[in-house]
């Protein structure tokens, strides 16, 4: 959109002049032809996020229907034929062979020291829910990785300097596990709680917290309230594992109700994960804004 000047020919384009508060100074000059829309109209910045928002929860909706029908179909046809050939077997040795006392405490073994080893624990997690469920399974998993998170966090300070260099290598990450050793207690607690939410990997943070300063206290029991959904996640996968075992077990399918109930509390599972994990991530980085400048 332009006018003319009224002594002459020329073209004076009519800027429109946009103040960005949320970043101090920043002021952004731009011609109002960009702002128009192929029509000639006005776009209103509102309008277009309204549409982004909707559109992607509709995306979301989709990916979740499609995920359950996935798992429906799984816990039908595809789910029985593995569970009689790979699983039924490895659940009847581990009956046979360890009585219930000692299988607990190779549980807690495992649990606690294959993140020391950096293994995965997850496996020794669903066998936890398989055989104690909610209750005894969780106060035995919450307890082996409270052990599994302290022991690295001490091996850690040995190799301190090391540790210190590899986060340089890495400014983004670094920043964001920096931010946790920032501020008082309640600080380094909430930020290690949004951090052990957040997709930031379990087994490396156990290690390179000691590099960022963060004290035990917040650490420890920020990284505990922070696995509380993982925990869950995993014992309700070794419960839907142990029913899916059992029907094919007894030669005999899941009923309407049955595939509805678990396709219903997968889902529920997954959207939770997802919005813990995308509320952590949208915090951590408010966090790192935050503190950015004391971290530079």
């Amino acid at each position: 959109m332009t006018y003319y000047e009224e002594d002459g020919d020329e073209v004076v384009p009519d800027l429109g002049v946009k103040v960005d508060v949320n970043r101090g100074d920043y002021v952004k000059l731009k011609d109002k032809e960009e702002q128009e829309g192929s029509d000639g109209l006005l776009r209103e910045p509102g309008s277009s996020r309204w549409k982004g928002t909707v559109w992607y929860w509709v995306k979301m909706v989709l990916l979740v229907t499609c995920l359950g029908l996935l798992v429906g179909v799984f816990l039908k046809w595809v789910g029985p034929f593995f569970m009689e050939k790979e699983l039924i077997p490895i659940i009847n040795w581990e009956t046979t062979t360890f009585s219930t006392p000692v299988l607990a405490v190779l549980l807690f073994a495992s649990v606690a020291l294959f993140p020391v080893l950096l293994l995965p624990s997850s496996p020794s997690m669903w066998v936890a829910g398989m055989t104690f469920g909610y209750g005894f399974g969780f106060l035995l998993i919450i307890s082996a990785v409270a052990v599994g998170m302290s022991l690295p966090y001490f091996i850690g300070s040995l190799f301190l300097h090391k540790i210190q260099g590899w986060l340089e290598k890495y400014p983004k990450k670094a920043a964001i596990l920096r931010a946790a050793g920032e501020g008082n207690w309640f600080n380094q607690f909430r930020a290690v709680t949004l951090i052990r939410i957040s997709p930031f990997p379990y087994i490396i943070y156990n290690y390179c917290a000691v590099a960022t300063h963060v004290k035990y206290g917040p650490y420890i029991l920020g990284s505990l309230v922070g696995i509380v959904p993982e925990v869950f996640v995993a014992i309700y996968t070794g419960i839907l594992i142990r029913t899916l075992a059992d029907a094919s077990h007894e030669r005999h399918g899941l009923s309407a109700p049955q595939i509805i109930f678990n396709v219903v509390g997968f889902i529920a599972t997954v959207a939770t994960t997802i919005i813990f994990t995308v509320y952590a991530k949208r915090k951590l980085k408010v966090l790192q804004r935050e503190d950015g400048p004391l971290l530079q």
